[in-house]
């Protein structure tokens, strides 16, 4: 990559970082269904709305199907919180957009993998662009 490139990808990278921010660590670990948490875990049913309180976490409607891609291991004092994506028929209702919510606001449907690894979350996984 010449120079002017380089300059020009850190500057975009610089400038999106800019307006992100990290988010305090849910939780030092997390349950997937493979190391990189690229296979869904599970299927869940919202069993109640939830409405998401900053960027790290993501909105549910009551029946709503969610794809659940990891599980935190709680810390001590801490709600059990899992990451997914919601599935709708309207695109405009969250479809593909990955994020938080409490574990006690779905009811876990059908469990595609029985076997999941433990493995450490990183800062990046409580990122807020």
């Amino acid at each position: 990559m010449d120079k002017s490139l380089g300059l020009i990808f850190l500057w975009i990278c610089v400038g999106h970082v800019a307006h992100a921010a990290l988010m305090e660590k849910l939780a030092n670990f997390k349950i997937c269904a493979d190391k990189d948490c690229s296979y869904v875990v599970s299927m869940a049913k919202g069993l109640e709305d939830y409405v998401a309180p900053d960027c790290r976490y993501i909105n549910l409607r009551r029946g709503q199907s969610i794809y659940v891609f990891s599980k935190l291991k709680p810390v001590e004092r801490a709600g059990v919180f899992w990451s997914g994506s919601v599935y709708s028929e309207r695109y405009v209702d969250q479809m593909g957009v990955i994020g938080y919510f409490p574990s006690n606001y779905v009811n876990e449907t059908h469990v595609f993998q029985e076997k999941t690894v433990e493995i450490p979350t990183t800062d990046m996984d409580f990122f807020c662009a």
